[in-house]
């Protein structure tokens, strides 16, 4: 792991040591609504790579998503965004989710920044009345669920599909069945299960996210593991099985899941030195970045160019920089 002398070492050199010349310029950040755990990681990335940008402003694109950001990235809207692995190689691939349309010109600049979980809360209040415990007995029971998520967008919604589909339902099922199907923005999330208008969330969970912080503390909900007919699922789409931490409220230990995986990626037409100075000021910065994103503590800087933790190419830009570390051949 890189320790906190990367950081001090950053400080030393000196902003100006790095920094482009003075542009009036936009670079736009693809991430996620207010609220959401990549807009804060977006906005922790946001304040250590303008200072090396001259005068071009960094700027958050408040929305988009684990689908959204590839396509947002490929059709020049950021130059910069979030991407899950899972999606990052679905949309440069064309898959089905994109409906043939392809990222071509997507490039990772630093992968590996954290695991992403697929995670499950249910109303405890629900949990009691119906004398379920398990995801499995809740969805083989199939009726009356009341499910919040995300709107489209987000990689939730083809996940969730995903899972409904290993309990031989669907949502158009789910609805016949006497359920509904919530779809809102995540700042809307924590009073649908406070107000008992949902008692299902299926969400994307990482370490310190506050969203999901604020639900565990106040819609008394408990964290449900998948089921193993859904984790298997889950991984023939990409998402690789994993046990999500025991980091909030409402959970006895760790849970199991899927992780989606984040990389950072940009377009092909990012200039090399743009690409270059944004890596390098990540890196040398990481004990900042987790200071103000928790979720970036299991990032391991060396292994940050790994395929396995980008899922596409490397940009020009950020091979130039992990090869001079010697992190890469």
């Amino acid at each position: 792991m890189i320790t906190r002398r990367l950081g001090l070492l950053a400080t030393a050199a000196g902003v100006a040591g790095f920094a482009l010349p003075a542009r009036a310029d936009t670079l736009r950040f693809g991430a996620m609504p207010v609220g959401s755990g990549w807009y804060v990681g977006a906005a922790a990335i946001q304040r250590v790579i303008q200072p090396v940008l001259g005068g071009t402003t960094v700027e958050i694109i408040p929305r988009g998503g684990g689908v959204a950001n590839p396509m947002v990235v490929e059709r020049g809207t950021a130059q910069i965004a979030f991407s899950n692995v899972q999606t990052a190689v679905l949309a440069m691939n064309g898959d089905a989710l994109y409906s043939g349309q392809r990222a071509e010109n997507i490039r990772a600049l630093v992968g590996g920044l954290n695991s992403v979980y697929m995670g499950v809360m249910v109303r405890n209040a629900y949990l009691q009345r119906t004398g379920f415990s398990t995801l499995d007995q809740i969805l083989d029971h199939g009726r009356d669920l009341r499910i919040v998520m995300k709107p489209q967008g987000s990689n939730v919604p083809p996940a969730v599909d995903t899972i409904l589909a290993a309990h031989g339902l669907s949502r158009e099922r789910v609805r016949a069945q006497g359920g509904s199907i919530l779809q809102v923005d995540v700042a809307q999330i924590p009073a649908a299960l406070r107000d008992g208008r949902a008692d299902i969330l299926f969400d994307t969970v990482l370490r310190g996210h506050p969203t999901i912080t604020e639900i565990s503390l106040t819609a008394d909900v408990r964290f449900l593991d998948l089921s193993e007919r859904a984790q298997a699922a889950l991984a023939r789409v990409g998402l690789r099985p994993a046990m999500m931490p025991n980091w909030f409220q409402g959970q006895s230990g760790e849970t199991r899941s899927g992780d989606f995986g984040t990389v950072l990626i940009a377009h092909a037409s990012l200039p090399e030195e743009t690409a270059y100075r944004i890596v390098r000021a990540i890196v040398e910065n990481r004990d900042r970045l987790v200071a103000e994103y928790p979720a970036f503590a299991e990032w391991d800087p060396l292994r940050s160019h790994l395929p396995e933790n980008t899922g596409v190419p490397l940009h020009p830009g950020a091979a130039r920089y992990f090869r001079e570390r010697g992190w890469m051949g």
